[in-house]
C-alpha cells in the first residue's frame, strides 16, 4: 500500500511539473518596443506614453527606449517626468539632433513644473546613437518600432554607417533586428496632407517608406480621429500627468483653445491606437487589416494606397463600436486593466 501511495505521489508531481512547464511556455513574453514620438504638441503622445508605462508595469511591454523627435526644450524632460511618475525612470531617452526652441502652447513645460525628472536635452543620448546601441544588442527580429511622429529619426538611422556598436549600416541593422513597424501616419486609403507624414520635412516619409522592406502596419489618422477620449481625466488628481497635459493642451493648443470651457474635453486618439495594436494586436476584436497594397507617399504629407499582392504594408480598419473603443483606450491610459 505504501509503494502504491508513493507511486501516486510521484505520478501527480510529474503531472504538476508538466502543467507548470506548459503554462510557462505559453506565457506571452513582453513585447519589446522602441517608441518614437513628437511629444509635447498634441496630447495623444502623452496618452500613448501613459499606456506604454502601464503595459510595462503589468509585464506586457518592455519599453527599450523613447526617442524624441520634438526639439522643444522641455520635451525630453517631460517624457522622463511621465516615465518617472509611473515608476519607470530608467527607460532610456534619445533626442533628435538639432537646435532647441521653446513653444509656449506645448504641454511639456507644465509637466516639468509639477513632476520629478532627471533627463534634459544636455544629458540624453542622440537618437541615432541610442537606436544603434539598442538594436545591436538585440536578438534578430525581436523589436517592434512604434512611430507616432514625423520620421526624421528613422531616416537618420537608415542612413547611419557602421560604428563601434555594429558593423552593419543603419538599413541593414533595422532589417536584421526589427520584427515590425507600427506607423501612426497618413490617412487611408488616401490623404492630401497629414502632419506625421509632413512634419515640415519634405521627402522624409517618402524616403523612409521606400527604404524599409519590413512589415509595416499603418494606424491612419482617420482611426484616431473617430475615437475621442480625455474628459474622464477631469476626475484625476490635479498633479497627475494626464490631467496636467490634457488640460494645458485643451486650453492652449491653437486648434483646441476655442473649444475650451474650463475643463478637459474629448479629443482624438491618434497615437494611442498605434500603441494598442503594437501591444495587444486586437485583430478580429478591435479592427482588421487591409492588405495587398502599399502606402505611397507624395513626399509632402499626402499618401495613396496602391494595390500590390503579397506586400508587407497593411492598414487598420476599425471593427469595434466607437464608444466601446473610447472606454477601452481610457482604461488602458488610466491603467485600470
Amino acid at each position: 500500500m505504501k509503494k502504491r501511495t508513493s507511486f501516486l505521489k510521484v505520478y501527480l508531481l510529474g503531472l504538476l511539473c508538466l502543467f507548470c512547464f506548459a503554462a510557462h511556455s505559453q506565457r506571452k513574453m513582453p513585447t519589446k518596443i522602441i517608441f518614437d514620438t513628437d511629444f509635447g504638441g498634441d496630447a495623444d503622445d502623452l496618452g500613448a506614453l501613459a499606456m506604454l508605462n502601464h503595459f510595462q508595469n503589468k509585464g506586457e511591454a518592455n519599453v527599450l527606449a523613447v526617442m524624441c523627435w520634438n526639439l522643444e526644450k522641455y520635451a525630453v524632460s517631460a517624457i522622463d517626468a511621465v516615465n518617472t511618475y509611473y515608476g519607470n525612470p530608467d527607460i532610456p531617452i534619445g533626442l533628435r539632433s538639432g537646435e532647441q526652441h521653446e513653444t509656449s502652447w506645448n504641454h511639456s513645460k507644465v509637466l516639468t513644473e509639477n513632476l520629478t525628472y532627471d533627463a534634459t536635452p544636455e544629458n540624453v543620448t542622440e537618437a541615432t546613437e541610442l537606436y544603434r546601441a539598442i538594436l545591436s544588442q538585440s536578438e534578430d527580429k525581436s523589436i517592434i518600432m512604434v512611430t507616432v511622429g514625423p520620421l526624421a529619426n528613422i531616416k537618420k538611422l537608415i542612413d547611419s554607417k557602421a560604428d563601434t556598436y555594429s558593423t552593419l549600416n543603419g538599413a541593414d541593422l533595422l532589417h536584421t533586428k526589427v520584427k515590425e513597424f507600427v506607423i501612426m501616419g497618413g490617412n487611408f486609403p488616401t490623404s492630401k496632407d497629414e502632419w506625421n507624414f509632413n512634419g515640415d520635412m519634405p521627402g522624409v516619409t517618402k524616403y523612409v517608406l521606400e527604404h524599409l522592406d519590413l512589415p509595416i502596419t499603418f494606424s491612419g489618422a482617420e482611426l484616431g480621429a473617430a475615437i475621442k477620449t480625455g474628459e474622464v481625466f477631469n476626475e484625476l488628481p490635479k498633479n497627475s500627468p494626464l490631467y496636467l497635459g490634457f488640460y494645458h493642451f485643451g486650453k492652449y493648443a491653437p486648434w483646441m483653445k476655442e473649444q475650451f470651457k474650463g475643463k478637459i474635453f474629448d479629443n482624438a486618439t491618434f497615437d494611442q491606437t498605434a500603441v494598442l495594436y503594437a501591444i495587444r494586436n486586437g485583430l478580429g476584436t478591435y479592427w482588421h487589416k487591409v492588405k495587398d497594397g502599399i502606402c505611397i507617399s507624395d513626399g509632402i504629407g499626402g499618401n495613396t494606397w496602391q494595390p500590390k499582392e503579397n506586400s508587407k504594408h497593411s492598414y487598420l480598419v476599425l471593427d469595434k463600436p466607437i464608444p466601446e473603443m473610447e472606454r477601452l483606450l481610457e482604461t488602458f491610459m488610466l491603467g485600470n486593466f
